[in-house]
């Protein structure tokens, strides 16, 4: 049995859809956050040295990083449909959008998040300065690259319906969190229709809805 150590309000959601993509049986073990500092509880170190979620177990053998545990599930129980032959043009594709999710794209949101952070978590005294500096980190560089990668994200699925291709992958279970992230900050307007029918399309996804009953409330923001 398989067993996704799921903390509330993070990646791991993603680790659920793809096993309900998938059609394997797993366990969720439930983890939340300390609600003032936001950070994963302390019994996650006692799964792997970081403490951080998602982490799989798969028998006796430990999984960590979303991306590791979407190439270790596809590669230990194949033939699932969701990645493409390699060398391939959707193949190449695919290998770039599954590592591209968590490395390119998630940096400039990232810092969005914890630059508007910043202000309400400053002492009182410096709070008007830190507000500042963070107001202009944000404009002067954090939102142009989101609105950079937004722009990039429209014109390549303008190409075609999915980050791959034409067929649904494990590459669009990883952009999903960026995409949702990016619209839970700024909802996309009417320049971005193919962001739009994106999330409208893996929403209506019944894997995507059994995963989230499975994995119960979630928020992005």
């Amino acid at each position: 049995m398989i067993i996704v150590h799921h903390l509330n309000n993070s990646r791991s959601q993603r680790v659920l859809w793809l096993l309900e993509e998938m059609g394997l049986d797993y366990e969720v073990k439930r983890y939340e956050r300390n609600a003032d500092t936001m950070l994963a509880p302390p019994e996650l170190k006692a799964i792997h040295p970081l403490g951080k979620s998602p982490v799989i177990q798969d028998g006796d053998i430990i999984v960590a990083e979303t991306g590791a545990i979407v190439e270790y599930l596809l590669g230990a129980y194949p033939d699932r449909g969701l990645k493409p032959a390699a060398g391939t043009a959707a193949g190449r594709r695919y290998t770039y959008w599954l590592h591209y999710a968590e490395g390119s794209a998630m940096t400039p949101l990232l810092l969005k998040l914890v630059f508007s952070a910043l202000p309400a978590r400053s002492p009182g005294l410096v709070r008007p300065l830190v507000k500042a500096i963070a107001g202009k980190a944000q404009s002067s560089f954090i939102d142009p690259q989101i609105a950079a990668h937004t722009a990039y994200w429209q014109a390549e699925l303008s190409k075609s319906e999915w980050f791959a291709g034409d067929a649904f992958s494990a590459a669009d279970i990883m952009m999903s969190f960026p995409l949702e992230a990016g619209a839970s900050r700024a909802p996309y307007g009417p320049d971005k229709p193919k962001l739009k029918a994106f999330l409208t399309a893996i929403h209506a996804r019944p894997a995507y809805q059994r995963a989230l009953e499975r994995g119960g409330p979630y928020a992005y923001a």
